[in-house]
């Protein structure tokens, strides 16, 4: 049996064993010695102290790709630390985002709580940012995230991750599906992060892990001498940062999209507001890229915009006036007609909202038309002067004027000269009444 006599690590044999035990590698058991015990022996003694313990064997080696400085990254998910959630009050798992640049080796490392199209594009940025610039490529597995659909030939990749790189300069190209050796070195920096500094730590905030994990980075990761090239990952990372390229003034701008279908009236809907598509569309299916203030429109095969909108209050539309219908239809002639009929600004109403709506105002011009019926033309005509006056030409600001406005119901009364009053009748049922008995 081994007893470690002669190691320089036998000192510590009970703190190895610890570590051993929480299933740390040699890697995060010298630096922790180090650190904390004042160690002065080497890496290589630590692990082959930690190989007569566990009985470890020597991993298989792999092939080497080699790439230009600023040419390639690589970037993947893993699992993160356990970290206190402060919304839940509960240790959660983290995720751990990893960006390593092809040639150096240099690698960021980011922690969420959270996962999602959106947030694995601002990782990106981040990155970017740590890192001072971003290569022309970044390569990645077929994660929902980043590809839509996987396909050897021709992947489909989200359209928010596609157009932030798009926005940076770069591509994405996912590897093929079942071989992740082709980004074996971010999942080598994966693998680093969690069995090195990682492994069996809990931390109190999401703040406090991300030092940790920089502070490791900074003292450790950058400073080692990588395996594969024999030199520090810090020297390789300043030959390689200015071939990086630069990052752009403004920010990229986060979007929300989807798939509508074009109605009957030409518009779509997004998020209870319509907008116009081009004539030709009705019925057919566009791509929507919308946020606080755009929406557009695109072609689903081409990508090519179709149209670009400023975004509406719900229930409000926004025609352009190229998509409204060059004539009016029989049904519009003859409902402008009646309203015309009905009163000179009840006509003038309905015929601003044709001009401003197109064919959305048809049914707006039916109801106003539907009010006069019940409140008469007169109280219709005066409540569109009022919204024409005021400058609300809404078919709403008539409906709640003429609510708030209406007289009460009238009775019943008596019309005609065939008609007797009601008394008239009582009487003479009454004298019938008499007579016979």
């Amino acid at each position: 049996m081994f007893t470690g006599s002669g190691s320089s690590c036998e000192p510590w044999r009970e703190q190895i064993e610890e570590a051993i035990a929480a299933r740390r590698n040699a890697m995060s058991i010298w630096q922790q010695l180090v650190d904390q015990h004042g160690y002065s022996g080497s890496y290589q003694s630590v692990r082959r102290f930690v190989r007569q313990l566990t009985g470890e064997t020597a991993a298989e080696a792999c092939a080497v790709i080699e790439t230009a400085p600023g040419e390639e990254a690589q970037v993947d998910y893993g699992t993160g630390p356990m970290v206190l959630d402060p919304q839940s009050g509960k240790y959660r798992r983290t995720r751990l985002f990893v960006m390593t640049l092809g040639f150096s080796r240099k690698c960021v490392r980011l922690l969420s709580f959270h996962s999602g199209a959106r947030i694995w594009c601002e990782l990106h940025e981040q990155a970017f940012r740590r890192l001072g610039g971003l290569t022309k490529v970044l390569i990645l597995d077929n994660l929902g995230e980043g590809v839509l659909k996987p396909d050897i030939w021709d992947p489909s990749i989200n359209p928010l991750y596609r157009d932030m790189l798009a926005h940076y300069g770069a591509v994405a190209m996912p590897c093929r599906v079942g071989d992740p050796d082709r980004k074996g070195k971010v999942e080598s920096g994966v693998g680093h992060a969690k069995k090195t500094p990682l492994k069996g730590q809990r931390f109190e905030s999401l703040e406090a892990a991300q030092a940790y994990l920089d502070q490791w980075e900074q003292r450790w990761a950058d400073t080692r001498i990588h395996g594969t090239t024999k030199r520090q990952v810090a020297a390789m990372y300043a030959e390689e940062k200015p071939a990086l390229q630069p990052l752009p003034v403004e920010p990229f701008r986060y979007y929300q999209y989807g798939e509508r279908t074009v109605h009957l009236d030409g518009c779509v809907e997004v998020e209870a507001a319509y907008y116009s598509a081009p004539p030709g569309w009705v019925g057919r299916k566009v791509n929507v890229q919308f946020d606080g203030r755009h929406v557009r429109l695109l072609n689903p095969k081409t990508g090519q915009l179709l149209r670009e909108h400023l975004r509406q209050e719900r229930g409000r539309h926004r025609i352009q006036p190229e998509d409204k219908p060059k004539h009016a239809a029989p049904g519009t002639t003859y409902l402008l007609a009646r309203a015309n009929k009905a009163g000179p600004n009840t006509g003038k109403l309905c015929a601003i909202l044709h001009e401003r709506d197109g064919q959305v105002a048809l049914r707006r011009i039916q109801g106003i038309l539907a009010m006069t019926r019940r409140y008469g033309p007169a109280r219709v005509d005066l409540a569109c002067t009022m919204a024409i006056e005021m400058g609300v030409c809404e078919y709403r600001f008539v409906r709640r004027y003429l609510e708030r406005h209406a007289e009460p119901p009238v009775g019943l009364k008596q019309v005609g000269s065939m008609i007797r009053q009601l008394t008239l009748y009582r009487d003479l049922i009454e004298e019938r009444t008499r007579t016979q008995s």
